[in-house]
């Protein structure tokens, strides 16, 4: 028999003993990022190591998302293959985030009594305190508020994994798109103060990061607080951060075409770090169905920032996003949505088909066009 270390019996020992966090992620870049804030706020505070495999996790973790259709549905049916997990383990803890979770609050337990606690994202920062509450008083945690921007002042600086790295710059959304459950699951636009964005994008650069994508449900309405109490948009933000040691490429999504500025034309044609590519969703070309999902510009309006972007920045890369089967939408609506993507010509867009989102204003709307028709504009 070969003879075993002290040290090295010490490590195997430690190894075996380390705490572990299985993280599953539905959804958004957001979530994406949320998920990786998380990783490095269990990491620090409770010496979490991530885990591949759920039935090896001390903590569990669902970050889920609201936007598909039955996305109810896909949750509750993840935490039921989990439920056997908890019966074997009952020190486990498994919790519930992202926008279902805000959704769906308390009555998550009631479907999945075996859930320890509920947190939104902007509650995440209060992770390592519910976690340990729900163990020390065995009873569930619940937090799904919208304290304004806070979780970013709780919230250890990111871990480094790659040359690439996404940024949350803002928070939440107050356009209220009839179809869109954002506002109500994630709360109002909140900007991120604009110096501590650069200083956690410097941090990121300083160690190896070499492109960063700028995030918000609608980023092109960011208005960061600067030192001197100015606000300053996306497209000033963009130029501090090209100027950023280190930093060769800059993205930014998703963009709202209501607040698609000259200032960040501009932005594309002067600064060569920011990719050539707008991911810029319409929706549909139907000025009637964009007034009934509360778009607030037309289609002619939409057209005319492309042009002008074209103008400014020819071969640009341009992408957008439709929603077919809106209720209400006749073959005339349709037929000019397919003139719109004739007119601009997008490199590629992501099309679906509609599907009701409870709790918001499209829901209540007579919805006559049947699937099969729906499936067929597809």
């Amino acid at each position: 028999m070969f003879p075993i270390m002290r040290g090295s019996l010490n490590h195997v020992m430690t190894l075996s003993m380390a705490k572990k966090l299985y993280i599953e992620t539905h959804g958004c870049q957001m979530n994406e990022y949320d998920s990786s804030r998380m990783v490095d706020l269990l990491g620090e505070h409770q010496a979490l190591e991530v885990t591949a495999r759920a039935e090896d996790a001390d903590v569990i973790l669902l970050n889920t998302c609201s936007i598909r259709e039955r996305a109810q549905d896909r949750v509750y049916s993840q935490l039921g293959r989990w439920r056997e997990l908890k019966l074997a383990n009952p020190d486990m803890v498994i919790a519930v985030g992202g926008c279902v979770a805000s959704q769906e609050g308390a009555a998550i337990r009631d479907r999945a009594p075996y859930v320890d606690v509920v947190f939104g994202p902007q509650t995440l920062h209060r992770l390592p305190e519910m976690i340990d509450a729900a163990r020390a008083t065995k009873l569930p945690q619940v937090d799904v508020s919208f304290p304004e921007i806070e979780k970013f002042d709780h919230l250890p600086e990111p871990r480094i994994d790659g040359p690439s790295a996404y940024v949350s710059v803002m928070e939440g959304c107050s356009k209220y798109c009839t179809f869109c459950v954002v506002p109500y699951t994630r709360g109002e636009e909140v900007s991120r103060p604009f110096d501590d964005v650069i200083a956690e994008i410097i941090h990121l650069a300083e160690n190896g990061v070499r492109e960063v994508t700028l995030l918000g449900q609608n980023v092109n309405g960011y208005r960061g607080a600067t030192h001197d109490g100015r606000l300053a948009d996306l497209a000033e933000l963009i130029r501090v951060v090209a100027a950023v040691e280190g930093i060769d490429r800059i993205r930014y999504t998703t963009s709202h075409p209501l607040e698609f500025s000259d200032s960040l034309i501009q932005a594309h044609a002067d600064v060569p770090e920011l990719v050539k590519h707008l991911h810029l969703p319409v929706q549909s070309g139907s000025d009637r169905i964009l007034s009934a999902m509360k778009r607030n510009h037309t289609a002619l309006e939409y057209k005319s920032k492309l042009r002008k972007l074209r103008a400014a920045v020819p071969g640009i890369c341009i992408s957008s996003d439709f929603i077919v089967g809106f209720p209400g939408e006749t073959e005339k609506d349709f037929e000019q949505t397919m003139k719109l993507i004739e007119d601009v010509g997008f490199d590629f867009s992501y099309s679906f088909v509609y599907s009701q989102r409870p709790g918001t204003p499209a829901a209540d709307l007579a919805d006559e066009t049947p699937e099969a028709l729906k499936k067929e504009r597809l």
